[in-house]
């Protein structure tokens, strides 16, 4: 493999940032290509930025580098910042609607881009055995050293999916996944695979207007938004029936909340 010459990587990532900002978009895509050409596995998201902007075609899923990289390097503050600055509670409303709707407890949940545990420690005591998955293997040391996962795997989600052969699972969460997929049929048709007949399928997504008429975009935070219209759609064809869709808050980006739905589904038997 190529090395990748840091220093110029470097300065072109924060010559394109700086063009970003002073919002000269021309210039600032040019300057992401670049930095594309250096770094081609794009740890930066370069790719993902430009697609944010509003230029060249938009990514199935933001690359698997630049997610490792972003999480790799918050892992110690990822809560911090996540709970107490975002005012993310995700996890927690997956509870409640479980709860509210009677379902559970379950024998063995797939927690698909697990984290430090936050979705895991929400639900341990609704679950028999958890299974948790990130690409992060920073994020899964500290999910390991809080001793709430049975078993842990450092891997791409849906790789993961499309490789297992563990016994199948009849609870499956993905909390905060969805904003760094674009397509989502290998994840929705990964999940339906990995579970039982009758199982749930719970997770969240950041919502994109009706009126924006595409499947899924990148929005301005360089997180995918994608339709309730297409969530539902793609559901269906891979063999899922919808228990319920919430309006939520996802988090709050610079001061404003992030709307999104909260999707409970159930895999048809």
């Amino acid at each position: 493999m190529k090395k990748i010459d840091e220093e110029a990587l470097a300065e072109a990532y924060n010559r394109a940032l700086a063009l970003e900002k002073a919002g000269d978009v021309d210039a600032a895509v040019n300057a992401y290509r670049q930095v594309l050409e250096i770094d081609p596995e794009d740890h930066g998201g370069a790719a993902v930025r430009i697609a944010a902007m509003g230029r060249g075609e938009t990514p199935p899923k933001a690359p698997d580098a630049y997610v490792e990289t972003l999480f790799d390097q918050h892992a110690g503050s990822f809560e911090d910042i996540l709970v107490e600055q975002l005012g993310y509670a995700v996890p927690v409303m997956v509870r409640q609607r479980l709860q509210a709707l009677e379902l559970g407890p379950f024998k063995r949940m797939l927690d698909l881009g697990c984290g430090t545990g936050l979705t895991g420690g929400t639900l341990r005591d609704m679950v028999d055995d958890i299974t948790g998955i990130d690409l992060s293997e920073n994020m899964v040391e500290i999910a390991h050293e809080k001793d709430l996962y049975e078993t842990l795997y450092v891997a791409e989600v849906e790789d993961f999916l499309e490789d297992n052969d563990d016994e199948p699972f009849d609870l499956v969460t993905a909390t905060d996944v969805l904003p760094y997929l674009g397509a989502l049929e290998p994840l929705f048709f990964g999940a339906a695979e990995n579970m039982v007949a009758g199982g749930i399928f719970a997770f969240s997504s950041e919502t994109l207007p009706p009126s924006d008429g595409r499947p899924y975009v990148v929005g301005p935070h360089q997180r995918f938004l994608h339709s309730e219209a297409y969530i539902r759609t793609r559901l269906a064809d891979t063999g899922f029936e919808i228990v319920e869709i919430s309006e939520i808050n996802v988090r709050m980006q610079d001061g404003h909340p992030s709307p999104g739905h909260l999707v409970i589904a159930r895999l048809r038997g």
